[in-house]
């Protein structure tokens, strides 16, 4: 079996369909479609498939990689060490939701990245965008509008509600391993 086609089927054993749209997600939404992202993300393997997945995606375009704490935490740790077992650099960074109140107060920890690094955004799940968006929002806040380069958004599902559209209005692109059509309804 391909990675892909285990990585699909270890997702949708982490699928919740209900009858009636009776899910709250992070958005606000609420939905009867959930995807249980942190069943896989910390699983070995499936942390492994995915960070596979993501590297051979991002690779040679990507000088960092990161996210919007929580569902982009574990990811973003996988794919450094596919990047490590390759002798690639990479840096990693997680974007709090909100600034420190002791240390240094940041938002962004990670570190440093340089003018024109070109930073690979990570998340389980894109429903509006807005986890992508937020960290990107981090991102300029800390370095400045136009430090980095975007080198895109990754998430394992897409819940086709409007990330894609919303991201490309900020000139964002994302790439997703699954869609949610990609799930019917049992």
């Amino acid at each position: 079996m391909d990675e892909r086609a285990e990585l699909y089927g270890m997702v949708a054993g982490c699928v919740i369909r209900h009858r009636t749209p009776d899910i709250k997600l992070s958005s606000g939404k609420m939905s009867d479609f959930y995807f249980d992202g942190r069943r896989i993300t910390l699983d070995a393997r499936g942390l492994e498939l995915i960070s596979t997945l993501f590297w051979r995606q991002m690779s040679g375009t990507a000088d960092a990689v990161g996210g919007l704490t929580m569902g982009a935490d574990p990811i973003t740790g996988g794919v450094l060490t596919m990047a490590a077992r390759e002798g690639r650099p990479l840096k990693g960074f997680i974007c709090r939701k909100a600034a420190k109140e002791h240390g240094m107060g940041k938002v962004v920890e990670g570190p440093e990245l340089p003018r024109g690094a070109r930073v690979a955004l990570v998340d389980d799940v894109a429903t509006t965008g807005s986890s992508f968006i937020k960290a990107f929002e981090a991102l300029e806040a800390q370095y400045g509008a136009g430090y980095l380069a975007q080198a895109g958004c990754y998430a394992v599902v897409d819940r086709e509600e409007g990330a894609v559209e919303a991201l490309a209005e900020r000139g964002l692109v994302l790439c997703s391993l699954f869609l949610k059509s990609d799930f019917p309804a049992a």
